[in-house]
């Protein structure tokens, strides 16, 4: 009720009062809370778009990983492709395609040693799960229970890690 004579407001049943503190300090927790919602966009929106540029970086280094190899491979293409048009200026100097053939080969071996392949030794050696593959398995009483005797394939290691197995054919004893 309202007494005119008297300036307290004197609340009615039902009626909140706020004091003046209470709603300048309600004020302030909603400034921040919007402050703090609209860093969490900020801060949800920078992680996004960092999220998408690592997959495209992601993306290109995958695609590209292999650049510097295969332009060096295009070095190996061009000299085959001088050694053919050579050998065919001289169909009777088999001699000059050798030549060429084995410089080309000379370039690939140390391509392949500069990246750390490495052929996988198998002639003659115990047979091994991780770097051969048996394709054929023959009797030999001459030979060692498991042993290497051909190599229709040689394997590769990159780095130490078998990239490709050597496949191979193994004795086995009676």
């Amino acid at each position: 009720m309202k007494d005119e004579d008297n300036e307290n407001i004197e609340p009615e049943a039902g009626d909140t009062v706020v004091e003046p503190v209470l709603v300048s300090e309600i004020d302030k927790l909603r400034q921040e809370l919007a402050e703090a919602r609209d860093s969490y966009v900020r801060l949800f929106a920078d992680f996004d778009n960092m999220r998408k540029r690592n997959e495209r970086d992601r993306a290109s280094l995958i695609k590209y990983a292999h650049e510097e190899v295969i332009i060096e491979l295009l070095g190996f293409f061009e000299d085959f492709e001088r050694t053919i048009v050579a050998a065919k200026a001289s169909p009777a100097e088999v001699e000059i395609l050798l030549k060429g053939v084995e410089m080309v080969y000379a370039r690939m071996q140390q391509l392949l040693k500069k990246y750390d392949v490495r052929e996988i030794e198998a002639l003659g050696r115990k047979f091994d799960h991780e770097s051969h593959e048996a394709l054929m398995v023959v009797e030999s009483p001459d030979q060692e229970d498991g042993t290497v005797l051909e190599v229709f394939q040689k394997g590769y290691t990159l780095g130490g890690r078998v990239v490709r197995t050597a496949k191979v054919k193994v004795s086995k004893k009676n």
